[in-house]
């Protein structure tokens, strides 16, 4: 296949995959994994990787606010990563030092009203990551369009971990109750500001693993993930958007599961039970086939529904392998 050929080819997928998105999810987290292996693959250092990266990064931040994200997470370094060679460490701190400047002093982050949050052990990097990061901050703090979040020095069990001893702390303190302890007390004391819960995870490079990042806010709104094969730096506006159309199965999935469910179990509940039933059934009503959906009136009656439990096909692009040219199959 000829060059422009291929291009078109992929121009015009690019176009069929926008026009099939129909909602964007609110809360989108990256795992951006291949950098060092893109480099190596290019016969290029491993800091050159991370630099084709960060270019990446931008694009991704451009493409989410076309369709609708309002918040991005980014994985920039975790925790294990303090275990890497210290002239490769070096060499990502500063890069990271002259990103987060440039992203703060950048027109279209300004134009776009976008915030610079970190989230993660920030005490563990060098001072001068810890000046770059309070100047990005400082620089966006006051706007409220766009959420990008940067986990620098994070780990999800850390987080977790030092969020349960400081609510012991507390609690042996006798400052807190353990009661009054909920889902509210632990997200007070999570890494950075508040971060809303993730819809869909995407990760690149080939691992299908989500390597503990964000396991309160991605786990427990059981997010979406997509997996796929092209590292980093590849990563196109294509893959992209098939993220986007995984979450979107996803959470027609999910819709329709409810919506069966409680339709179910409308006639085997009791009064009090059944007011929250019909809300949930009324709600998600249209997500149902049409020869699944009751009648307006049905829901006002203790009718004895007859449905069959739904085991729903994963959405075709949750994961896969890709083929040589670095793309997950269709």
């Amino acid at each position: 296949m000829s060059g422009w050929f291929q291009r078109r080819v992929y121009s015009a997928y690019e176009q069929l995959l926008a026009r099939e998105i129909d909602g964007a999810p609110t809360h989108v987290a990256v795992i951006q994994d291949g950098n060092r292996r893109y480099a190596r693959q290019s016969g290029k250092e491993a800091s050159d990787g991370h630099r084709e990266g960060a270019q990446t990064t931008e694009r991704v931040l451009e493409w989410c606010q076309d369709v609708g994200v309002e918040e991005l997470t980014l994985y920039a370094f975790s925790t294990e990563n303090f275990n890497r060679p210290p002239e490769e460490r070096e060499a990502l701190f500063d890069l990271l030092c002259d990103k987060l400047r440039e992203f703060a002093d950048a027109d279209r982050v300004h134009d776009n009203g976008v915030c610079i949050r970190v989230i993660g052990d920030i005490g563990r990097l060098p001072p001068r990551v810890q000046d770059a990061i309070d100047y990005a901050q400082e620089r966006t703090r006051e706007y409220d369009n766009f959420v990008l979040n940067v986990a620098l020095a994070y780990g999800g069990r850390s987080e977790l971990l030092e969020a349960t001893r400081s609510v012991a702390r507390d609690v042996e303190e006798g400052s807190l109750e353990p009661e009054d302890v909920d889902v509210e007390t632990i997200e007070q004391r999570l890494y950075g500001e508040p971060v809303r819960d993730v819809d869909l995870i995407i990760r690149t490079g080939g691992d299908e693993r989500t390597s503990n990042f964000l396991p309160w806010h991605a786990n427990g709104n059981e997010a979406a993930v997509f997996f796929c094969t092209p590292y980093w730096p590849e990563f196109s506006r294509v893959d992209f958007l098939r993220g986007i159309r995984t979450y979107e199965h996803r959470e027609a999935s999910w819709r329709r599961t409810r919506a069966r469910r409680a339709l179910a179990l409308l006639g085997a509940m009791s009064e009090p039970e059944l007011v929250d039933a019909r809300s949930v059934v009324s709600r998600f009503r249209d997500s149902l086939p049409t020869g699944e959906r009751p009648a307006e009136d049905d829901l006002d009656h203790g009718l004895d529904f007859e449905v069959e439990d739904d085991a729903e096909n994963p959405a075709e692009d949750s994961s896969g392998t890709g083929s040589n040219n670095g793309r997950v199959a269709d």
